[in-house]
């Protein structure tokens, strides 16, 4: 199977199955001397792993991550990274292949399942193998070493609409996205939320939910124009992640019902001699490049496929069936599908921050630090 890589400068491909041993991804392109740590890397993972509230699935797995290269011990002691590939491993450890054992030869419709049988005339039944939604731990590992490369921006993603149900954004709080199961913004969304999903759950079905991911500190410069764009970029990695069927940068759909005095973003002088723009609805960029506002992106996750609601399907034989999947499954993927926004959009603004500096070096509005990789503003 072809096409696990994601990046130019900075890369990563990722392997493993759903069922298989383990998870991992290999991450080139990192430059050297950058402080790395396995702790550096398991808060983030902790935020997207499986089993802990009712609202995920129930699949108990530590996702203990294991640097297996690319990092070495400095003088001082330091583990730092050596500019070589850096091997990250997440065991799995909680896999109960035999819920899949009644599907084996029927395909579960919305699922990839007839897709990948079609391509490679084999699939496995086990959760998906790699069109499982568990192949998101190794990008949540990999990204974890982005936001080390890119240490002067701040990432964050949160829920905010969970099936027909929005948010109040004039409640928007990213204190409250941190501090309920949901990563919802809107305090008072939250209780509503749980019991709709509370229903969603016990009636054995799904829905589909918004990610919005926001990305403060970025510099102007990033990006290129034409096949190169910061959003393009975004939007193929935002499109990349398992079940996301729409992606959106800035006002993005929306932007087709405003005018064009409402959808320009008019700028005036700042006291710093560099522009203040009054409003972002091109979400942080513009003709491919960053333009120092917030880079504000959203992705539609669908409902999960496997549902207890039985479904009209196929057996591989052809034969017409019905089909319900049975096991441990999220009643909305799109809960934990927040830290895996947040882990590619660090991934691309890893990849654009080389790929500039790589262009004009430390000239223009983007000058970097060759001690240290951070961002000067």
């Amino acid at each position: 199977m072809s096409h696990n890589s994601f990046g130019h400068l900075f890369r990563i491909t990722t392997f493993g199955e759903s069922h298989g041993p383990a998870l991992g991804a290999i991450v080139d392109g990192c430059p050297p001397g950058i402080e790395l740590t396995e702790a550096d890397i398991q808060g983030f993972l902790d935020k997207r792993r499986p089993g802990q509230s009712r609202f995920t699935t129930q699949r108990q797995e530590p996702d203990a991550v294991k640097i297996l290269s690319g990092v070495f011990a400095d003088p001082s002691g330091r583990q730092v990274t050596t500019g070589t590939p850096i091997a990250l491993l997440i065991e799995n450890t909680d896999q109960r292949s035999k819920d899949y054992g009644d599907i084996a030869e029927k395909y579960r419709p919305g699922h990839a399942d007839y897709a990948y049988d079609a391509k490679y005339g084999i699939r496995d039944y086990r959760g998906g193998g790699r069109s499982s939604a568990r192949e998101t731990a190794a990008r949540v590992a990999a990204g974890a070493v982005a936001r080390k490369v890119i240490a002067g921006v701040t990432i964050r993603g949160a829920l905010v609409q969970m099936g027909p149900h929005k948010i109040d954004r004039a409640r928007f709080d990213w204190a409250e996205a941190d501090s309920n199961p949901l990563f919802c913004p809107d305090a008072e969304a939250v209780a509503r939320w749980a019991d709709y999903l509370d229903d969603v759950r016990k009636s054995g079905s799904s829905i589909g939910a918004v990610i919005e991911v926001v990305a403060e500190g970025v510099p102007a410069g990033w990006g290129a124009p034409i096949y190169g764009k910061l959003d393009s970029d975004l939007a193929s990695a935002f499109m990349s992640i398992n079940a996301v069927k729409g992606v959106e940068i800035g006002a993005g759909f929306a932007a087709a019902a405003l005018s064009g005095e409402d959808n320009a973003d008019e700028m005036r002088a700042g006291p710093d001699g560099q522009p203040v723009f009054l409003s972002n609805q091109a979400g942080g960029v513009l003709g491919g490049i960053s333009t120092g506002q917030p880079i504000v992106a959203r992705f539609a996750v669908k409902p999960t496929s496997s549902i207890l609601t039985p479904r009209r399907t196929i057996a591989r034989s052809g034969e017409e069936t019905e089909i319900v999947t049975k096991g441990r499954h999220d009643p909305c993927v799109g809960i934990r599908a927040v830290p895996v926004g947040e882990a590619m959009m660090a991934i691309v603004l890893a990849d654009h921050f080389l790929r500039h500096r790589g262009q004009v070096g430390g000239g223009g509005s983007a000058c970097c630090d060759p001690d240290r990789l951070t961002i000067k503003e």
